[in-house]
C-alpha cells in the first residue's frame, strides 16, 4: 500500500471512538480508521481504473445497510443546545441552491443576500453568533447565473457552485458538456456539480463513465468537482456503490447522491453506501473524499439524522464543509423556525422568515 498523505497519528487522548460497524469490503473488519479532526484535505487526484477492485466491491448487504440507519436514527437523540449547535453547522454545510425553470438574475442575487445573512438579526444575536461568519458554504445555479452569484458573494468567502454536462440528465454529447464546464470556470465558479449519464452505469460501461469524469476534471481546473450519481435512477446500492468508485478513481473531488430532480433523491442507506465508497477508497488510497446528498433534505430533523451518519461511520472530520455538503433549497427555513423554537418555545409562520 502507498504511504497515506492524510494520516497524522492523532493521540488516544484527542481522539473520540467511532462505533463498530458492518464489514464493508476494503475496509478491514470494517472498522473506520480514525482521521484527526484538522487533518488537510489533499486534492483526490484520481488513480487508474481498477476492475478488480470493483469487482471485489460487488456485494453490498441492502438489509444490513438499512439496520444500520435504523439504529443510527433511533440511538441518536439532539436536544436543546446541543441541537441548537448542530443546526448551525448544518447551516454551515449547506449548498443553498436554486434550480428552476423561473430562476432570474434577481432571484439569485436575493439568494445570495439569504447566503450573506442566513439567520434573522434576532436570532443570531439571541444564540449569540452575531458577527461569527455562520454562512452557508456555497450557493450552487445554473450556469447562465454563475457570474451573476460570482458578484454577489464577492470576497464573503460563500462559494459558488454550478451545475453542469446538462443537467439533469446528462445526455448531450460530451464535447458540449465539457465546454458547459469550461464555461462555468470561465465566469467564476469554484465547485462544479456534474451529472453522468445513468445508462453508462447500467451497462457497466466503467472504462467510459472513468474517462468521462476524468475529462471533466481535467476541465475544472482549480474548481472543485462533484460527481452526481443520479442515484434514485440507479435501481441498486450496487449500482451505487460501483459507480461511486469510478468517479472517485477519476478524480472527484466530492460524490454527491442525486439531482434533486429524480422520483427519489437522498435516503440514508445509499448515504451510507456511498459513504462507506468513500471510506474504503481512503484505506486504498490515503486520500478524503467528500459527500454530498442532495434532494429532498427540507427538514431541520432529516439534516440532523445525516450529520449522525457522518460522524458515526466517516468521523468529524467529515463535518466540515471542506469534505461535507447538503444540496438544499428549503432546509434553511426550517432551521430557522426550529432556532427560534429553541429561543422562544414557539414555531413561526414560514412566511417570516426570508427566501431560502
Amino acid at each position: 500500500m502507498s504511504t497515506n498523505p492524510q494520516q497524522s497519528a492523532p493521540s488516544s487522548a484527542n481522539v473520540r471512538p467511532l462505533a463498530v460497524v458492518h464489514p464493508v469490503a476494503g475496509v478491514a473488519g470494517g472498522v473506520p480508521a480514525l482521521v484527526a479532526d484538522d487533518a488537510p484535505v489533499v486534492r483526490n487526484p484520481g488513480m487508474e481504473l481498477d476492475l478488480g477492485w470493483l469487482e471485489g466491491m460487488r456485494a453490498v448487504n441492502r438489509s444490513a445497510l438499512e439496520r444500520r440507519v435504523a439504529s443510527l436514527t433511533k440511538r441518536r437523540s439532539i436536544k436543546g443546545e446541543n441541537q441548537a449547535a448542530w443546526l448551525l453547522r448544518s447551516i454551515a454545510v449547506m449548498d443553498l441552491t436554486t434550480l428552476n425553470s423561473n430562476d432570474t438574475h434577481e432571484r439569485v442575487r436575493r439568494l445570495c443576500a439569504k447566503a450573506l445573512n442566513p439567520l434573522r438579526p434576532d436570532i443570531a444575536e439571541g444564540l449569540g453568533v452575531a458577527g461569527r461568519g455562520i454562512r452557508p458554504a456555497a450557493v450552487c445555479v445554473y450556469h447562465p447565473f454563475v457570474a451573476t452569484a460570482v458578484e454577489a458573494l464577492q470576497g464573503s468567502g460563500v462559494h459558488v457552485a454550478a451545475v453542469s454536462t446538462a443537467f439533469p440528465h446528462g445526455l448531450a454529447p460530451l464535447a458540449t458538456r465539457i465546454a458547459e464546464v469550461k464555461a462555468s470556470v470561465a465566469d467564476g465558479a469554484d465547485e462544479i456539480d456534474v451529472v453522468i449519464p445513468r445508462g453508462l452505469v447500467f451497462e457497466a460501461r466503467w472504462r467510459e463513465l472513468y474517462d468521462e469524469v476524468a475529462a471533466f476534471r481535467e476541465a475544472c481546473g482549480e474548481a472543485h468537482l462533484k460527481v452526481i450519481l443520479g442515484t434514485g435512477d440507479l435501481a441498486t446500492l450496487r449500482n451505487v456503490t460501483l459507480a461511486s468508485m469510478v468517479a472517485m478513481m477519476a478524480g472527484a473531488d466530492f460524490v454527491k447522491t442525486s439531482t434533486g430532480k429524480e422520483s427519489v433523491n437522498a435516503t440514508l442507506p445509499v448515504g451510507l453506501a456511498m459513504v462507506r465508497a468513500i471510506r474504503a477508497y481512503r484505506e486504498r488510497t490515503g486520500y478524503l473524499i467528500g459527500f454530498k446528498p442532495a434532494g429532498g433534505i427540507s427538514t431541520a430533523k432529516s439534516s440532523l439524522d445525516w450529520l449522525v451518519l457522518m460522524k458515526e461511520e466517516l468521523g468529524r472530520r467529515w463535518l466540515q464543509p471542506d469534505l461535507f455538503r447538503f444540496g438544499a433549497s428549503s432546509l434553511l427555513t426550517d432551521i430557522e423556525r426550529q432556532l427560534e423554537y429553541f429561543l422562544t418555545d414557539h414555531y413561526s409562520a414560514t412566511y417570516r422568515h426570508a427566501m431560502a
